[in-house]
């Protein structure tokens, strides 16, 4: 007795049209970077707080339309004076916060009574700008100040006049990035948001736009 053996079905034939198609992953650039996603905030401001700014002031060209510039962060090192190493951890907190390399800056006068001559270091500064600012401010306003003890929203009143908002924060662990343990100290720093806006007015409206939690009068 024989048995028979049968070829197993081959699957069928489809168009190309009726094929699934997988998304490919993002592509490295060719200097093997890879791309950067916009952020959520940027998204919001391109898409929603645009129109909403300029139906509200009743812009005539887009161009009047404030936007962020760019977004500086500054560390005052007189500490430095007498140990230079701390100029080092400070570097190193805000190249982790930011994402960036900060540059020094340097005395413009000489102090006797504080030992300080021209040229010497006696601070750090960032300045972020593009998507590395757009995720920097995200950050800044959706988890590092929601973790300040017993935050209340942050004064209306620091602008400059010309459209620029600058805020303080006491100490670096605000920021998840850094550990407690690594560090050598607590450290405050200066955020200063320069935006294109004229007015204080303007500037506000801005960046309560973009959810900045000013505190309100009780």
């Amino acid at each position: 007795m024989t048995t028979e053996v049968t070829a197993p079905k081959a699957p069928p034939k489809t168009s190309p049209s009726k094929r699934k198609t997988t998304t490919a992953a993002p592509q490295a650039t060719s200097s093997g970077e890879m791309p950067r996603v916009p952020s959520f905030l940027q998204e919001r401001y391109e898409k929603t707080l645009k129109d909403e700014l300029r139906k509200q002031f009743s812009y005539g060209n887009v161009m009047q339309i404030p936007r962020v510039e760019k977004v500086v962060l500054n560390i005052g090192m007189g500490e430095s004076i007498g140990n230079a190493k701390t100029m080092d951890a400070a570097a190193n907190d805000l190249s982790i916060i930011t994402g960036q390399r900060p540059v020094v800056t340097k005395s413009r006068k000489a102090i006797s009574n504080f030992r300080l001559r021209v040229g010497m270091p006696i601070g750090l500064k960032v300045t972020l700008r593009g998507p590395q600012m757009w995720h920097f401010l995200e950050k800044l306003l959706t988890v590092a100040l929601p973790r300040i003890r017993d935050f209340q929203g942050v004064p209306e009143r620091s602008f400059d006049g010309r459209g620029n908002y600058s805020l303080g924060l006491k100490e670096q662990l605000v920021f998840p990035e850094i550990e407690y343990d690594k560090i050598d100290r607590l450290r405050g720093l200066e955020i200063t948001i320069v935006t294109t806006a004229k007015t204080d007015e303007e500037g506000r409206a801005l960046l309560r736009g973009l959810g900045m939690p000013f505190r309100t009068a009780s």
